[in-house]
């Protein structure tokens, strides 16, 4: 007896259909990003809110890259009580990792870690320059960093494969206070589903940027379990 895909089942009920990819769909970028960038930076807050009260809120906080206008969101954890920044989320875009938005950003980057604020940094995209770290990175194409204010030199590192889920990451908070923990995937997966990003998205063209022969063969597999492409 053969059983009918999902993408099956979907296309049969006319629903959008799920992210094809266990992780990052590595054609969420282009114009599409600036989307993704908001909608991944409200997933998370929404996620957060309820794990950090009563004490504190995570609030969102938008710039605008001057050199090229485009609207750039970060989230902000703070305490009620003094209404102190205790973490900074950023959810990487391109102008983050090259041309103007780079010196802009890194000079933003250098004020919290200058404080006593802790940083998490979440890049999602394979192109652009990463800031420096102590070690060398291993090969993958996207990374969480997280500076703690207490051990600035300790970067964590959670490296994400093309075919690994998104991790489960630390946030942490003031010192004695347990971190939350953000599910980066249920997050990505959420505004995936309801938002239909799918429908944007043509997947019988390869994806933006360079992969290897491996990689582009690994996404074309994907999309043909998923039902995106014939085989």
């Amino acid at each position: 007896m053969m059983i009918p895909s999902f993408g099956f089942f979907f296309d049969a009920l006319g629903l959008d259909l799920p992210n094809p990819f266990p992780g990052m769909d590595p054609y969420l970028k282009g114009d599409l990003w600036t989307s993704v960038h908001i909608d991944l930076c409200a997933e998370i807050a929404r996620q957060l809110a309820p794990k950090l009260r009563p004490k504190y809120v995570v609030l969102s906080t938008r710039r605008v890259i001057l050199a090229e206008p485009i609207p750039h969101v970060s989230l902000e954890i703070r305490d009620i009580a003094r209404r102190r920044l205790v973490t900074c989320i950023e959810v990487l875009s391109p102008t983050n990792k090259s041309g103007p938005g780079r010196e802009e950003y890194a000079g933003k980057r250098f004020q919290i870690l200058s404080s006593s604020a802790h940083l998490l940094e979440i890049d999602l995209l394979r192109a652009g320059a990463r800031f420096a770290t102590a070690k060398p990175l291993p090969a993958a194409p996207y990374f969480v960093f997280l500076s703690r204010a207490e051990r600035r030199k300790d970067v964590e590192v959670w490296p994400i494969l093309l075919e690994s889920p998104l991790p489960e990451v630390a946030v942490p908070l003031l010192s004695g206070d347990k971190d939350v923990f953000l599910n980066l995937q249920q997050a990505l997966t959420t505004i995936y589903d309801i938002l239909g990003y799918d429908e944007l998205i043509d997947y019988l063209q390869p994806p933006p940027g360079p992969l290897s022969a491996a990689e582009s063969a690994w996404v074309d597999e994907q999309l043909r379990q998923a039902g995106r492409r014939k085989g």
